[in-house]
């Protein structure tokens, strides 16, 4: 039997001079394209910042805001799906015979990659009905036995929800995972502040001081552009042997209850304190809520 004959070094350098310098540059153009779309899409997420309001985004910037990370997220992966199959062709590999056992092995994937389907679905429905944004305030539930999360949204793919505590932690959660999303900052936000006194105090009289303090705080120039209107006196909200809690609400702009809430517990222990009113020595607040169109 003749031996195999070995190929001239003149093919290889061919090769490499015609089908593998093609390769490179379609690697080469696959990185620059990528750069090149996550440039536009900082781009463009800098003129949504720059056109929206400077206290708060609107619902509107949000979306968008949201849509243009998904946007730039799906056209760096079809660009490099697109510049795989060009390298594979010209690399030889029948990209063609190829289909037969991509499709068994898709099959075989699905079942294991269940969970990275459902991830992709609900972050298309989380975009598509503007469940939340860019610049949210929102708090996650991730099922029995899992404490929920509550952040400042910093990215949103179709794959994970990427959220940053106050704490500054960063949560990146698997879309697939969420199971309930309440939106603390969607068109308006409340600070509920629920005031302890004792039992024997005159409640009109600490309901006038409130009411005082909530008029005081709405002219204030540091808090007049947060507050949506004066804060006010809801009533008596529980009772107990020792003391009882009158209920404060303030309607602030979205994602702005907390520093509200904030100032308002720092004047009403000032304010009642000057009127000789002892607090209980604990100033609760429940949990701000958001309001949803």
């Amino acid at each position: 039997m003749a031996p195999q004959a070995i190929a001239p070094l003149t093919d290889i350098s061919s090769w490499a001079r015609g089908s593998g310098l093609e390769a490179v540059l379609i690697v080469l153009g696959a990185v620059l394209g990528g750069r090149l779309i996550s440039w536009l899409g900082k781009r463009v997420e800098g003129s949504i910042d720059e056109g929206s309001e400077a206290l708060v985004r609107s619902e509107t910037a949000k979306h968008r805001h949201a849509v243009t990370q998904v946007l730039t997220y799906v056209a760096i992966l079809v660009l490099w799906t697109v510049a795989g199959v060009l390298v594979l062709d010209r690399l030889g590999v029948p990209v063609t015979g190829l289909a037969a056992p991509a499709a068994a092995l898709g099959v075989a994937l699905g079942f294991g990659a269940q969970r990275f389907v459902a991830d992709i679905l609900t972050g298309f429905f989380v975009v598509a009905e503007r469940q939340y944004g860019f610049g949210d305030v929102i708090r996650l539930s991730l099922g029995s036995g899992i404490a929920p999360v509550t952040g400042t949204v910093e990215d949103v793919t179709l794959r994970v929800t990427q959220i940053r505590t106050a704490d500054g932690e960063v949560v990146i959660t698997p879309n697939g995972a969420i199971m309930q999303v309440t939106n603390l900052s969607r068109d308006w936000a409340r600070a509920v502040i629920d005031v302890p006194v004792p039992s024997g105090a005159d409640v009109n009289v600490v309901s006038e001081e409130l009411q005082r303090i909530g008029e005081q705080a709405y002219e204030d120039e540091r808090l007049h552009d947060l507050l949506l209107d004066p804060p006010s006196v809801m009533g008596v909200e529980s009772l107990g042997r020792d003391e009882l809690n009158i209920r404060f609400v303030a309607r602030t702009l979205p994602g702005k209850q907390f520093e509200v809430g904030r100032q308002l517990r720092r004047r009403i222990a000032t304010g009642l304190r000057e009127q000789g009113i002892v607090l209980a020595p604990t100033l609760d607040a429940v949990a701000p809520s958001g309001h949803a169109s």
